[in-house]
């Protein structure tokens, strides 16, 4: 025979809470200890710490590489940008100095024999252009030919006339003015044959039409042109 004891069921819930306690008290201490464990197991932080590392050095690796290419295309780009500019300043003086020669040879080539034989004082090769705003620049050649009586020295001076338009007007202007200090600069003095050449100061807002060029000795007339702009 059996004999079986009926516990209510009040005390069974009792009983059933109680376990259910202990089991989870349990499982929370082995979850704290995992973590834990986890948290202070050794070498964790080493590693992380490692790898941080290693990524921040190769992020550091890549930046210079970038701004070493584009401190390397920069000096290249500023090479390339001052050999532009110092062909651009020799292809000038080239320029320059191929007109010069161009001057040169056409002043030689008046030297000629057929040139020589010219009798008296003559212009040559006068010319006239705009320097600026109020600026006008000319060359001429003063040139002596030969005299029966031979070659002597020549004494005399250069006038120049500007032929302008200002304020619906024109105007002549004459080289040297009376008072003009530069008057110096238009004294002839040569044997054979005297370059010439020098800016102008015009009037504000003039406009240049014709420029003529006269020799003068003592107040006569001995050789005049003019050559229009």
């Amino acid at each position: 025979m059996t004999i079986k004891s009926h516990l209510p069921w009040s005390v069974k819930i009792v009983f059933m809470v109680i376990g259910l306690a202990v089991v989870a008290a349990i499982a929370y201490i082995v979850f704290n200890q995992e973590q834990g464990f986890a948290a202070f197991r050794p070498g964790a932080d080493d590693e992380r710490i490692a790898a941080l590392t290693q990524q921040v050095k190769q992020l550091t690796e890549e930046r210079d590489s970038y701004s070493s290419t584009v401190n390397a295309s920069e000096s290249q780009r500023n090479i390339q940008k001052a050999a532009e500019n110092q062909m651009a300043t020799q292809t000038k003086a080239l320029e320059t100095e191929n007109a010069k020669l161009k001057e040169d040879l056409a002043f030689f080539e008046s030297l000629l024999p057929t040139n020589i034989g010219v009798q008296g004082i003559t212009i040559q090769r006068l010319k006239a252009e705009l320097a600026g705003s109020d600026q006008l620049r000319y060359r001429l050649l003063v040139m002596q030919g030969q005299n029966p009586g031979g070659v002597h020295v020549f004494v005399g001076n250069l006038q120049l006339s500007v032929t302008v338009l200002q304020q619906g007007q024109t105007k002549l202007i004459t080289f040297p003015t009376a008072s003009s200090s530069d008057a110096a600069n238009f004294g002839l003095s040569f044997k054979y044959y005297q370059r010439l050449e020098g800016d102008l100061t015009l009037p504000e807002g003039a406009t240049v039409k014709s420029v003529q060029a006269r020799v003068l000795e003592k107040g006569q007339l001995r050789a005049q042109q003019a050559v229009n702009l």
